[in-house]
């Protein structure tokens, strides 16, 4: 039997009823749309994943990160924050038990204006998005699932950062204090400070709190120890002192030095002045001139020892380092390269263009406390899940090895007679050794400013002879005080931090 095609049909495969072209025209259509769709989806699903995740007006990421309590900032394995509660859109916002105090370390973590510091640093840890929390971290992150926050243990000291807080009261300054042999931070406090618990919420009396602070003049939520950077004045000899000795061109810190007196700058009329008529004399020994603070002979041995071993020194302390990380990111101290020598020797007394954070000039202590070994600066001990099982540990690390131990005797005996003899007096502990460096920076147009105040030291129990277990960097920034000096306002508050690291 023989089949006919029906008229006005076109056949189809064994002999079915065919398609029309019009239907052959949407069914290919059809199918362009599906192939269009999926590559649409693939597009926005895998390559602007990341765009979207980060995109402001994508809320999902911000009602995840507080849709339960936050992992806590650890001090001495005692919380400093927490979480509470809200009843609204974020279920959860950060609260802080002593902000001010530990504003410094912590930073703050706000529904509104974002995270910073460690707060910003370990934000995965701490919301519990971070897959180093997950026990099966592919399916999890396949499932989005949301881990507990975990925790971020630090090295502050609490009796340190107290003392340095209480210390530094109502003056502009900050404080940087360091365990020389391994670097962790025991102490980072800088003043005025602020509550970061006032604006963690997104209600009006948030913004007008965080509106309140950001018009403050006074800048309390600016980080001085580890944002601001500072001309050190004096401090900066030990550096000097570091690199004349490391060099050789002093080889004995109580022979008489060449630097004449007085000391003209080279290429200049100008004399280096001195503060004090004792340093107005011709070859005094590199330990009368830091026990005196003598600008004349430091600034000679700077331009003696030569830029660019002067520059190497700087930076073997941390000088010129744009991504010195504690992990919170420090700001660049600042010791030019290119110098004549005229602005070298002002350099060489820490003036001219030189710079630096509290936290550098601790570093400085630091070292020649270490015996030349600068360690990386530490702000975090570990990390840990919220049941207190680790994910990271941290280790101590060398930054730089500034000098050798013969070097750094003679550069302790340097600090510790300034202490004893000279301008850092106010520093003495009973029944500990100190070393120090005193310094009084001038700043402003024709130096109008008032002086920021400078103290670096170290100190140890007497005769232990072991590493000290704390350095201590302080800057007063701004005071009412009639003795606007190092030995008289940083001096004692360094004290203060460094009794609290040994009473402990």
């Amino acid at each position: 039997m023989r089949f006919t095609r029906p008229a006005g049909t076109n056949g189809g495969p064994q002999g079915l009823p065919g398609i029309s072209t019009t239907g052959r025209r949407a069914g290919t259509f059809c199918m362009l749309l599906i192939v269009a769709l999926a590559v649409q989806s693939t597009r926005v699903q895998v390559f602007q994943k990341k765009e979207l995740d980060h995109n402001a007006a994508n809320q999902r990421a911000t009602i995840q990160r507080y849709s339960q309590p936050r992992g806590n900032l650890l001090v001495a394995g005692q919380p400093v924050t927490g979480s509470t509660e809200t009843g609204g859109r974020y279920a959860y916002k950060r609260t802080y038990s002593d902000g001010a105090l530990y504003a410094a370390v912590t930073g703050y973590s706000s529904q509104t204006y974002g995270n910073t510091q460690l707060e910003g640093v370990y934000d995965d840890v701490l919301s519990g998005t971070d897959p180093a929390l997950a026990g099966w971290a592919v399916w999890d992150a396949v499932t989005r699932q949301q881990q507990p926050g975990g925790d971020v243990v630090t090295t502050i000291d609490p009796a340190a950062q107290r003392a340095a807080v209480q210390g530094l009261g109502n003056q502009k300054g900050a404080v940087a204090a360091i365990e020389p042999a391994t670097g962790r931070i025991l102490a980072l406090a800088s003043t005025p400070s602020y509550d970061p618990g006032s604006f963690a919420g997104t209600s009006n009396a948030d913004q007008d709190a965080w509106k309140k602070l950001q018009d403050d003049p006074d800048q309390p939520m600016l980080n001085r120890a580890l944002r601001q950077i500072y001309p050190p004045g004096s401090t900066f000899k030990v550096v000097t002192a570091a690199a004349a000795l490391a060099s050789g061109v002093v080889t004995d810190i109580d022979a008489p030095t060449d630097a004449p007196y007085p000391y003209v700058m080279p290429g200049t009329t100008t004399p280096l002045n001195n503060d004090t008529t004792a340093c107005d004399r011709a070859g005094l020994s590199l330990d009368e001139a830091m026990t005196l603070s003598c600008n004349s002979v430091m600034g000679y041995l700077g331009v003696q020892t030569g830029l660019d071993r002067m520059t190497a020194m700087a930076r073997n302390f941390g000088f010129n380092d744009a991504k010195l990380d504690t992990p919170v990111r420090a700001a660049r101290s600042n010791f030019d390269t290119t110098m004549n020598t005229s602005q070298l020797a002002l350099s060489s007394i820490g003036q001219y263009d030189t710079a630096a954070t509290p936290l550098v000039m601790a570093m400085v202590a630091a070292g020649a406390a270490n015996d030349g070994q600068v360690m990386h600066p530490q702000l975090v001990d570990k990390l840990t899940k919220a049941d207190g099982s680790q994910v990271q540990l941290m280790h101590p690390s060398l930054y730089h090895q500034a000098f050798g131990s013969g070097v750094a005797r003679q550069l302790q005996q340097l600090m510790v007679d300034v202490v004893e003899n000279g301008t850092g007096r106010n520093a003495r502990i009973p029944g500990a050794e100190v070393g120090g460096k005193t310094g009084t920076a001038q700043h402003g147009v024709d130096n109008s400013g008032t002086p920021y105040a400078w103290f670096i030291a170290w100190a140890r129990p007497a005769g232990s002879g072991s590493v000290p277990p704390v350095a201590v960097a302080v800057v007063v920034a701004d005071s009412q005080a009639t003795d606007v000096t190092g030995g008289g306002l940083a001096a004692p508050i360094a004290k203060s931090v460094m009794q609290a690291v040994l009473n402990r």
